[in-house]
């Protein structure tokens, strides 16, 4: 069975087992079971499992009223509201009161993560005590599963609170800790991703292997944890952790296991990976959040559709997210040549390279048997951004399409159910062509070039090459943006880069307003932040810890610089 990605399955037999919100992991779990019951043969240790699968849809970019689709705080997306639909997006990015020493603001996960973490760790205490009677390997593989869980509540700390620069990681509590182990020093950085690392290695060791027809999920549990989503995450971990090697070494492992790119006509290979439809046949797809429209939904549609698309159902909708210029501008044309204004202002749509295609909905674009009208005026015009309530409709003059599902309309009576990737194939090559560049680029330069360029190959673009490693990080970052984005990366590949004092603080973000004269159309680049300028200071690299836990536990030490 070469697929994994679909975890609607196993939410969904959460949702079962009794929570009344995403997130089963706030519920105690010893509250509904005793031992004997949860321990009493495989099925039940199995619903106990499918429960911590949990962490990756109460942690999605996609959630129920996309209050953390993450790029929103970056250069790429823009939303529409100030303050409206639990949005805080502008208020964070145009105010400098978000993000203070009590914590990490809109980002602030500490309580509820290690209320996972424990959860997660009284499962690995039991299953060694209670377990023994179930087997060998399938222990073995339900414990790699709730170690790949853990290891990704530990991803989202740190990528949170961590700080490399001062080798100050997050509380590392790998057993259920009782009130006399309460206080506790800080981890540093190096041990923190010593123990994702070691948790995402032991899941990859001992979870079934997609390519292996013998020993891989039956299909019937199809979306459970894999060795391929285990490498996959390894190498995004390497990549935080500055462990070039783990990188290299995890998506080299991932070639052999035959996973790849989705690939095939490059005008239509990069949108099929984000049908719907096919994720579970997805070679590229190595995890995934997926949902069931009628049983656990979202409201990506009416949040993201154009706002002509209310006449679809005649229903309420926000059309509140659309991309900025700094995402649209930077989509090559179709023979790799950079886009640009002053010579493509006449059909600036046109001969675009396909990943445009497959993630902006703009004017003129043919959608739902319509023609997309972002112009003043039009069905899906532009309305300028304010800095109070909703405009209502795109203030960049642009849609966000990926997510996007043509011709369906279950979102309008039972909601959403298009699936976030949570790690793909794609990512995967970027992060290896990182690492290469990163630990030797002088001799890594062939090998990092070429993972790079197989994801420009998949769409039809040219290969690049680069004179030094500079010029490497450039194209490296340009191809991140293109690719991934909407993806979750950008806010968090900013900081890690440590750029956000160059790519967003005092800046502000574009859209283009368009004016229809007769059949033809003419285009201008506006600012999109109603006047003000975009706020980041160094010490956001890393977000404080939250006052709780520094008033509640003496041993903790020093918060992160600047707080």
């Amino acid at each position: 069975m070469k697929r994994i990605g679909n975890i609607a399955a196993t939410l969904l037999t959460a949702v079962a087992l009794g929570a009344s919100s995403c997130d089963v992991l706030d519920l105690d779990a010893t509250d509904r079971f005793t031992p004997t019951t949860v321990w009493s043969d495989q099925y039940s240790v199995d619903q106990y499992v499918i429960g911590f699968y949990s962490t990756f849809m109460a942690l999605s970019d996609i959630n129920a009223r996309q209050t953390q689709f993450t790029d929103t705080y970056s250069d790429l997306i823009k939303s529409s509201s100030w303050n409206q639909y639990s949005h805080g997006y502008n208020q964070t990015l145009l105010q400098t009161s978000s993000f203070n020493s009590n914590g990490a603001g809109p980002f602030e996960h500490w309580e509820a993560n290690y209320k996972r973490i424990r959860l997660q760790n009284e499962f690995l205490r039991d299953v060694k005590v209670y377990g023994t009677h179930l087997g060998d390997q399938f222990i073995r593989q339900r414990t790699g599963e709730v170690l790949f869980c853990r290891a990704y509540t530990y991803m989202d700390l740190l990528k949170i609170y961590g700080c490399d620069e001062k080798d100050l990681g997050v509380l590392l509590r790998e057993q259920v800790d009782g009130p006399e182990q309460n206080d506790k020093a800080r981890a540093s950085f190096e041990e923190s991703w010593d123990l994702v690392i070691k948790d995402l290695k032991y899941a990859a060791e001992n979870l079934p292997d997609p390519s292996d027809p013998d020993h891989g999920w039956p299909d019937s549990q199809y979306g459970r944890a894999t060795k391929s989503a285990a490498l996959g995450l390894l190498t995004r971990a390497g990549l935080y952790a500055k462990r070039w090697d783990v990188v290299i070494e995890a998506a080299n492992k991932l070639k052999e296991l035959g996973r790849g790119l989705v690939t095939g006509d490059p005008n239509t290979a990069y949108a099929s990976v984000f049908n719907n439809a096919t994720v579970s046949k997805s070679n590229e797809i190595l995890f995934a959040v997926c949902y069931h429209s009628a049983d656990k939904a979202h409201s990506h549609d009416i949040f993201f559709r154009p706002l002509g698309d209310k006449k679809i159902g005649n229903r309420d909708m926000y059309a509140a997210f659309g991309p900025t210029s700094e995402l649209v501008d930077c989509f090559e044309m179709a023979d790799g040549k950079p886009f640009n204004w002053e010579t493509h202002k006449a059909n600036p749509y046109e001969n675009r390279e396909p990943r445009f295609y497959a993630t902006v909905l703009y004017n003129g674009a043919q959608w739902e048997g319509r023609t997309i009208e972002t112009f003043v005026g039009g069905a899906d015009g532009l309305k300028e951004f304010e800095t109070q309530g909703a405009s209502g409709s795109t203030s960049t003059g642009y849609y966000f399409r990926k997510f996007l599902t043509e011709g369906d309309r279950d979102w309008v009576t039972t909601g959403s159910s298009h699936f976030m990737p949570v790690c793909r194939y794609a990512e995967v090559l970027l992060n290896k062509a990182e690492a290469l560049a990163e630990k030797d680029f002088a001799a890594n330069k062939a090998e990092a070039l070429a993972a790079l360029n197989e994801v420009r190959a998949r769409v039809g673009l040219p290969a690049k090459d680069a004179a030094n490693k500079e010029e490497f990080d450039k194209i490296l970052r340009h191809e991140r943006i293109v690719e991934l984005a909407g993806e979750g990366f950008r806010f968090w590949d900013i900081r890690r880069w440590k750029i956000g004092m160059e790519v967003i603080n005092g800046q502000a973000c574009h859209g283009v307003k368009i004016t229809k004269n007769g059949d033809s159309f003419t285009y201008s680049q506006i600012e999109v932040d109603a006047g003000r300028k975009r706020h980041f200071e160094e010490r956001y690299n890393a977000f404080s810890i939250p006052i709780s836990e520094r008033a509640n536990n003496p041993l903790f030490g020093e918060n992160n610089p600047g707080w």
